[in-house]
């Protein structure tokens, strides 16, 4: 007998179906799901009837029934950034291998969506929550530590860690980027980001640049410019203002390389030679920096590394949590490093 026999092909299979199929009650259908003491038998009977029927299991009832779910909440400010995705990626290796699958959310820089977004998955009960930066709202702060659920923050240090995390210093990294350029010889050094607060990684960045300025005994050239995420024409408008401003400036900082390739192309609009004329440096060892021409000086991290490693503490605490144990509390710092390219 399949389903199709039995004419009722307007709507999903349901568990009557199935039960009625395998000659067994509700009850029985459900035990076996749920992976309680049945027969061999019973549960042959029950898979194969599922199997022709083409009967999905209410996950909702499954998580009822363990009081666990079998996701990871990732949120990220932004799916069209290249390190983001990557990131996903790493923690989808590292979690996958253990049953479980991942919910994305896009918070698109704000802290509003994050809290609405934790808020609203969390319901679910899911096995952990993997966040992007450090800065949150106090509401999503108190529905994570409420929910007793792993946190792993990533892409950054927090000073207040929710939990977990798995990061670098965007602040020392844009300060050992300014003073690489210092040893190159550039002194007139300005710096383009983004005139919104909501990209705090962004605002870490600038303020390594700032505190590198004074250590230098240099005054800072900074122009902001743009809504994040910033993006490649944000980049031409601002190293354009920056220069009609300050037009002796001998090299730029950029707040992401897809800021520094915008800055180039709008250079090279003015016959402006990079770095003849100017240097231009970014941040993140974006693809575009590998292959612009020319090559741009950066800052690499390993978002793979970054995705990977937020899964493996998610994993280990969710594992800790089942049995009673303590969850770990651990901050992973990701080293960082300048890499040095044609456009400096």
């Amino acid at each position: 007998m399949s389903y199709e026999d039995s004419g009722k092909t307007t709507t999903p299979p349901r568990m009557a179906d199935v039960a009625k199929l395998a000659g067994v009650s509700k009850m029985t259908v459900s035990r076996v799901l749920a992976g309680r003491d049945v027969s061999q038998r019973t549960q042959k009977l029950v898979h194969e009837a599922i199997e022709t029927l083409g009967y999905l299991p209410d996950a909702s009832a499954g998580t009822l029934a363990t009081g666990r779910s079998e996701f990871i909440v990732a949120l990220v400010p932004s799916l069209a950034s290249s390190n983001f995705a990557d990131t996903v990626r790493g923690l989808n290796d590292a979690v996958s291998g253990h049953g479980l699958c991942l919910l994305l959310g896009d918070t698109d820089y704000h802290l509003e969506q994050e809290a609405l977004l934790v808020r609203t998955l969390l319901r679910h009960r899911p096995v952990g929550v993997m966040l992007t930066g450090s800065a949150h709202l106090d509401e999503t702060r108190r529905l994570l530590r409420q929910a007793q659920v792993p946190v792993v923050e990533t892409w950054d240090i927090p000073d207040d860690p929710i939990e977990q995390s798995v990061g670098f210093s965007n602040v020392a990294a844009a300060a050992a980027l300014y003073e690489h350029l210092h040893q190159q010889g550039y002194r007139r050094i300005g710096y383009i980001g983004g005139a919104s607060v909501l990209d705090h990684r962004g605002q870490q960045r600038q303020q390594g640049y700032l505190q590198a300025v004074a250590a230098a005994g240099a005054q800072p050239r900074v122009m902001e410019y743009g809504e994040s995420p910033i993006t490649m024409s944000h980049g031409g408008e601002s190293v354009k203002r920056l220069l009609e401003k300050w037009p002796d400036t001998e090299a730029v900082m950029c707040v992401s390389d897809l800021s520094a390739f915008g800055a180039i192309m709008e250079c090279h609009r003015q016959g402006r030679r990079v770095p003849g004329d100017v240097a231009i440096a970014g941040f993140g060892d974006f693809e575009v920096s590998r292959y612009c021409t020319p090559t741009i000086t950066t800052v690499s991290v390993d978002p793979y590394r970054i995705g990977r490693r937020a899964g493996e503490l998610l994993v280990a605490s969710a594992a800790a949590q089942r049995l009673g144990l303590p969850r770990a509390q651990t901050c992973d710092v990701v080293e960082f490093q300048i890499m040095a390219r044609e456009s400096t």
